[in-house]
């Protein structure tokens, strides 16, 4: 079964960024559902591991429950990624999260992006500052971006948050079929004995 990961920066609690990330994920589950297949769903709220990430950038070392938080985002099938804007950007607490990542960890995974702000002028920060730090990270992001505003959450229009949320989980989904991830060469060692070749 397809494993994602579901990294969400809210502040607060509640928040409208987990709001999304769990809209995200139920629209990619039924995507997932229609297509035949199947998905679980690892749930991160990185607000908890802020302390943990801070000491992390500092000593170098991921301490506490984080190393266990972000073994379970560079395993993962694929990634659902949503940040509150801040001065058109994402979150430095995003930022931090996947700033403590092994170089190269995401290289293929498929990635759905989506972010929360007050206004829909800050919109276009998923492409301009999101999308480009995974395309960075060699993740492969798919098309369809979801930013949700404030007014957003309301809105009845043809083409209103719930018809973007379902058109990205759409290209998530596929994506997430057509992923071929490269393999840990150290997952699975040659046996000592063979390399001496010995019986």
């Amino acid at each position: 079964m397809t494993r994602v990961a579901v990294v969400s920066a809210g502040l607060s609690q509640p928040s409208s960024t987990r709001l999304l990330a769990d809209r995200l994920a139920a629209a990619t589950d039924r995507a997932l559902t229609a297509s035949g297949g199947g998905a679980t769903f690892d749930i991160v709220e990185v607000r908890g591991h802020a302390h943990d990430l801070a000491n992390n950038l500092l000593t170098g070392f991921a301490a506490g429950g984080l190393r266990e938080v972000l073994d379970t985002v560079v395993t993962a099938d694929g990634l659902i990624a949503v940040t509150p804007i801040f001065n058109a950007s994402y979150s430095g607490l995003f930022k931090t999260f996947f700033d403590v990542l092994e170089p190269n960890s995401l290289s293929g995974m498929p990635v759905l992006i989506g972010a929360t702000g007050g206004s829909s002028r800050h919109s276009l920060a998923l492409e301009h500052a999101v999308r480009p730090m995974f395309s960075y990270l060699r993740a492969t992001v798919v098309p369809t971006s979801v930013y949700a505003a404030s007014d957003d959450w309301a809105s009845t229009d043809a083409d209103g948050l719930s018809s973007r949320m379902d058109r990205a989980a759409a290209e998530f989904a596929k994506a997430l079929g057509n992923a071929r991830r490269t393999t840990d060469p150290y997952e699975d060692p040659v046996p000592f004995a063979q390399l001496l070749g010995t019986p």
